[in-house]
């Protein structure tokens, strides 16, 4: 009996899988800026509704940093070869932006009356906001040769 196959089966089978990041060691990666970007965006919600007068330059960029996070966290869920790309732009977009605005809040601490994510290279939270992002360009450059 002959094999019978649908149509497009054939296409789907020689297709590359779209792999999602956050597979394996991935999870980790994607959970934690899952909860900074539940983090800095609560935080920064908060901040421009209820304080906004008082540091909006502060409470603007951790906004910002909320859709950064939000961005990577959506692009490590989604997989692909154009999502890795795109997360591993917007990782160096965020380290350039750790380290700008930490090196900013201690060079010129009265531009900043309250505190950011990035502030001091994150040191409210651990170091984590100046370490995630070179942690993810090392697993979406794992990724990419695994997939290669």
């Amino acid at each position: 009996m002959p094999e019978t196959t649908t149509p497009g089966a054939a296409e789907a089978a020689a297709a590359p899988a779209k792999r999602s990041l956050g597979t394996g060691p991935g999870r980790l990666l994607v959970t934690v800026y899952g909860v900074f970007t539940v983090a800095a965006a609560s935080r920064s919600l908060f901040q421009v509704i209820a304080q906004f007068e008082v540091a909006p330059l502060a409470y603007s960029l951790s906004a910002v940093s909320a859709v950064v996070y939000g961005f990577i966290l959506f692009s490590l869920v989604r997989g692909g070869e154009g999502a890795r790309k795109a997360a591993a732009v917007s990782c160096a977009l965020e380290l350039i932006g750790v380290l700008g605005i930490g090196t900013w809040t201690l060079a010129e601490p009265s531009a900043f009356p309250d505190q950011t994510v990035w502030s001091d290279y994150g040191m409210d939270y651990l170091f984590i906001p100046v370490v995630l992002p070179v942690t993810g360009l090392m697993w979406l450059r794992r990724a990419r040769t695994a997939t290669a």
